[in-house]
């Protein structure tokens, strides 16, 4: 039995995406419906780039995220991030 995916779903196409074009698409999804979130988690990986900025994982028990602080914001911070530390943080998601 065939099944015509461009029927059943309409964003399939006989086209092919390049890989440009679906992370484009997966980014404007993701930024889209998560314009600022506030999350709370543990840091991980912490790391200071030459450039100023920080570089981090936020984790729980379940899952992780990759983080990036700008120096222009990190700068204005009160305190400086530890490994293990709990935090919270308010950002904008992004791919």
């Amino acid at each position: 039995m065939n099944i015509d995916l461009t029927v059943t779903n309409p964003a399939f196409s006989s086209v092919a995406l390049t890989v440009g074009q679906l992370n484009l698409a997966i980014a404007r999804s993701i930024e889209q419906g998560l314009s600022l979130v506030r999350v709370g988690g543990e840091i991980s990986n912490f790391t200071r780039a030459a450039s100023g900025h920080w570089y981090f994982s936020l984790k729980d028990k379940d899952a992780q995220i990759r983080c990036v602080m700008f120096r222009g914001r990190n700068q204005a911070l009160g305190f400086a991030p530890k490994e293990g530390q709990a935090i919270e943080l308010i950002g904008v998601v992004s791919l």
